[in-house]
């Protein structure tokens, strides 16, 4: 972790304000990042190369909005075959370098009845399915095995995003996200468990990521594009070319949501 973090503090212009991960077919705002400067995974120690279309694998530092912000284009999941470690590797080299602020999006099935594609959620709690937890293992340093999980999404930054919504005239509605595992969609079955479970939007990632952030003492906004509707609610068929497709017309919105939360980010407490 360290060797990825001292390159990457080599490459960096400035200090970045904040981390935004990009999830599928939303890597278009990294386009709009100014004198950026390019990292590719494969630079970094021990960070493999994505395999998931939508996901090109690699940071953009520079700025947006004038802010100074590390974007992170494409992430890893667990159903590639990676562990937790490798999963949340980009997250924990961004603490490492004095980032404290995790802005992250995903694309994800809308499980509740009035979420379409293009839909945008604030995540306000999530439910891991995944049965899995990146703190598992000897503590690190800086990592407290037990941390309060009561707010894992940030309430002021939240609250931030709600009010950058609607100046924008954006329905940005809260909700709970749910992480499976994957790679396979979910079942109309499955659709109706999570939905009993209280689930908003599902998708296979986010939740590693965050439940890291936060143990590390990063302050969390999450974001969910709604790209398809969950399996039951639609005779049409899952595809992940449709997902991307929808994330790359959809995204646009989203895209404008984010430029007005770095604009309006106040800095993270300690920094």
């Amino acid at each position: 972790m360290e060797g990825a973090a001292e390159v990457l503090r080599a490459r960096l212009s400035h200090q970045p304000e904040a981390l935004l991960v990009l999830g599928s077919g939303l890597g278009h705002l990294a386009d709009a990042v100014v004198d950026a400067t390019i990292v590719p995974f494969s630079d970094l120690p021990d960070f493999p190369v994505p395999s998931v279309a939508g996901h090109a694998g690699r940071f953009v530092q520079g700025r947006l909005e004038g802010r100074p912000v590390l974007i992170q284009q494409g992430r890893y999941h667990l159903y590639e075959g990676h562990s937790l470690d490798v999963v949340t590797r980009p997250v924990r080299t961004a603490r490492a370098i004095g980032i404290r602020t995790l802005i992250v999006t995903n694309a994800a099935g809308g499980i509740r009845r009035d979420l379409e594609p293009g839909s945008l959620v604030a995540i306000d709690d999530h439910v891991n399915l995944q049965f899995r937890n990146p703190l598992v293992g000897a503590p690190r340093a800086g990592e407290p095995r037990f941390p309060d999980m009561s707010a894992p999404y940030d309430a002021e930054l939240t609250a931030l995003a709600q009010r950058v919504a609607l100046d924008l005239g954006i329905r940005l509605t809260p909700g709970v996200y749910v992480a499976v595992t994957g790679p396979s969609y979910e079942t109309p079955a499955e659709v109706r468990m999570l939905e009993r479970l209280g689930a908003d939007v599902v998708g296979m990632s986010t939740v590693p990521e965050v439940i890291a952030a936060r143990s590390a003492g990063m302050r969390c906004l999450g974001v969910s594009l709604v790209t398809n509707v969950a399996a039951g609610r639609s005779p049409v068929r899952l595809d992940h070319a449709e997902v991307v497709e929808v994330g790359r017309r959809a995204g646009a919105t989203l895209e404008r949501l984010l430029r007005g939360v770095v604009a309006a980010l106040a800095p993270a407490p300690g920094d």
